[in-house]
């Protein structure tokens, strides 16, 4: 979490806080469920990012030469909203996958389509046809999932051995083009 977060969770705690002590309970209930969300989309964001930093260190250890980056305070742009979050960046000599993951923060940000908590991309350079669209949905009372919207007619979960197939792609076993 970056400085930034943290003093994002300390004012709206000292906001909520306040709602409550003045009776505003619809207030305290509004920032309670951002905060709720906002967890949620940090659970999401760490799972993917962790997901691919850890197939891609098992693939070094097995002799692959992936350079692996990050950006904390990546901006990127689905549709006309933009998203905050992280960038990953895999690189395989020339050959690069990002996974760019975030959410709107603020209302200029815009919002997420889709009834979800947040967005991603994961982006072969040069290889448009291995390119995924992701959103992190929650089910009430399960725990939030990145659902792949690509190809757009149909939506499925994004699991582990999608992750190692994106890697495999990435150093140029299991080609898709």
């Amino acid at each position: 979490m970056t400085e930034l977060d943290e003093a994002w969770n300390l004012v709206l705690a000292e906001a909520a806080q306040r709602a409550r002590a003045a009776g505003r309970t619809d207030i305290a209930a509004y920032l309670a469920l951002r905060n709720s969300n906002d967890l949620l989309r940090q659970t999401g964001i760490n799972w993917i990012v962790d997901i691919f930093i850890s197939i891609a260190a098992e693939a070094n250890r097995a002799g692959a030469s992936l350079q692996i980056t990050r950006d904390e305070t990546h901006r990127f742009k689905v549709g006309n909203s933009t998203m905050v979050g992280r960038l990953l960046t895999l690189q395989n000599g020339v050959r690069t996958l990002f996974v760019e993951v975030g959410w709107p923060r603020t209302p200029r940000d815009g919002f997420v389509r889709g009834n979800g908590l947040a967005r991603g991309h994961i982006r072969h350079l040069g290889m448009k046809s291995a390119d995924l669209e992701l959103l992190l949905s929650h089910a009430s009372g399960g725990p939030p999932q990145w659902l792949v919207l690509t190809p757009p007619e149909h939506s499925q979960s994004l699991h582990e051995r999608d992750v190692r197939r994106q890697i495999a792609i990435l150093l140029d076993h299991g080609r898709t083009r």
